[in-house]
């Protein structure tokens, strides 16, 4: 009717749709089994330039080597904040930075969501996966790495999850945005990491 106003849409839950997407990848492709995503704190942060190189993603472990709640540095000895949700510690966190991620292809997004879950270790410790050799994180070749995320990726949507659950990954953030009216989501200051002894002073 001419004059009446048109409802506002609901602004888009980006991280929501993120973890729903996550715990699907992680319930369906056998490299992701041991993950448990009720411990994995998925978030949002802003990137700080517009430009579509750069930072896409970042997985934050919780825990040092092995698990270990603390770790010696320079002679002292350090532990990291810990972080719950509803009375749950949280072993991870996983960050996307918007609008930069969001701007990329379909292809390259998926390949994020599982380069960054495919960092978690096989024992869910709250510790990294690490590679064999120097290069721990992403073994000897970080091309080859994400040649292997691709590939999950493709046996992902190959299993015809619902169009649902990825599909808010087509669209580039601007349309996104236009369509939903705005896209928000969960923020969290990364933890720090907090010195319990100063050898010095032993």
């Amino acid at each position: 009717m001419a004059g009446q106003k048109q409802p506002r849409s609901t602004p888009f839950d980006f991280t929501h749709a993120m973890l729903r997407l996550c715990e699907d990848v992680t319930c369906r492709l056998d490299e992701f089994l041991h993950i448990d995503m009720s411990r994995v704190l998925v978030t949002f942060a802003q990137a700080r330039r517009k430009v579509l190189h750069g930072l896409q993603a970042k997985l934050t472990p919780m825990r040092f080597e092995g698990g270990a709640l603390t770790t010696r540095r320079h002679g002292r000895t350090w532990t990291v904040q810990r972080l719950y949700q509803e009375d749950r510690e949280m072993l991870y966190i996983l960050t996307f930075y918007l609008p930069r991620f969001l701007d990329q292809t379909f292809e390259e997004k998926m390949i994020t969501v599982l380069h960054e879950l495919y960092h978690i270790s096989p024992r869910f410790d709250g510790d990294i996966r690490r590679m064999e050799g120097r290069y721990h994180v992403h073994s000897h070749s970080q091309h080859e790495y994400d040649r292997q995320m691709a590939m999950l990726v493709r046996q992902y949507l190959a299993m015809r999850p619902p169009e649902e659950l990825y599909g808010f990954l087509r669209p580039k953030f601007r349309t996104l945005h236009q369509h939903h009216g705005g896209v928000v989501g969960l923020q969290v200051p990364i933890p720090k990491l907090i010195p319990l002894s100063d050898s010095r002073s032993a």
